[in-house]
């Protein structure tokens, strides 16, 4: 028989894990497909009472989880979501790896060297593409500095935060314009994860992107490769020789986007990981360049 004390804490983790199995039951039911991982983060995150039920009840109405959190996972990070910004996807950590592949490969700065590479986060977003290649390069002993830049002000200054970046390295404008000029004909690495989603499209998104992540951060034209032009048509200009420009791209629009690479001066190469179910397109600025 269990004496007060254990009765009382006996009592208190049951009526806590029937709390959790009501939370979960209630995700569930509005459509969350991961309910028992959600569950333990919101109530890992250490608030209670009001405070948690407010956030329960924001994720039942469908409000995305990193906002509520603050925060989300990348690549073994953790990056800050601020409302509004566009939420860091698991499969573009495709980018991140083919772009640390290409910086070990360049033939201008060693993975090992003092020599930093130097790297683009455009259209940055919170910044995390450019947060997990620097923690990428810099675990292998490389040396890296990173830029970064949004048309979002919200957008840069949650990536200043993410990038320990202060206001000189993180822009708010459209696409390269607001980068210092000397900087052109320098980046070894653009990573772009541009909006690519057909305009037609995004009333099929799912509610939480729809509903609350920004227009521009998704909307990528009549064929969702408005943007990628715009991007391949200035990125030779702000490449070093041998430097390379990665987007995101879906699997189908991917020999587009090598084609629009292809006709602006960039060797062209996609890659497909099945088991991110993501597709990207490199294109590289050949070393010859006269």
């Amino acid at each position: 028989m269990l004496d007060g004390a254990d009765a009382h804490a006996h009592a208190g983790a049951k009526a806590h894990a029937d709390i959790v199995e009501r939370t979960i039951a209630r995700l569930r039911a509005a459509g969350c497909v991961f309910a028992e991982e959600e569950a333990g983060l919101l109530f890992g995150s250490g608030a209670t009472g009001v405070a948690l039920e407010a956030m329960v009840a924001h994720r039942v109405e469908g409000k995305p989880l990193e906002y509520i959190l603050g925060w989300t996972w990348f690549c073994g990070l953790r990056i800050r979501v601020a409302k509004g910004v566009f939420v860091p996807r698991q499969r573009s950590a495709l980018l991140v790896t083919e772009a640390t592949a290409a910086i070990a490969a360049l033939p201008t700065h060693s993975a090992h060297g003092d020599e930093p590479s130097i790297v683009l986060d455009l259209c940055c977003g919170t910044g995390a593409l450019g947060a997990a290649v620097r923690a990428s390069v810099e675990a292998a002993g490389g040396a890296i500095e990173v830029w970064a830049a949004d048309l979002d002000p919200v957008a840069a200054e949650c990536a200043r935060t993410n990038l320990g970046l202060g206001a000189d390295r993180v822009f708010s404008g459209d696409l390269f314009e607001p980068l210092p000029e000397r900087l052109r004909g320098t980046l070894d690495i653009i990573l772009c994860n541009t909006p690519y989603v057909p305009s037609s499209e995004i009333g099929m998104l799912p509610p939480e992107a729809r509903d609350h992540e920004p227009l521009a951060a998704l909307d990528g034209g009549t064929d969702g490769l408005d943007v990628q032009r715009r991007v391949a048509a200035e990125a030779s200009a702000w490449l070093a020789p041998g430097g390379t420009l990665f987007v995101e791209s879906s699997e189908h629009q991917a020999p587009a986007s090598a084609a629009i690479f292809a006709s602006n001066g960039l060797e062209p190469r996609i890659v497909f990981d099945e088991e991110l179910g993501a597709t990207i397109v490199a294109g590289r600025k050949p070393l010859d360049v006269s």
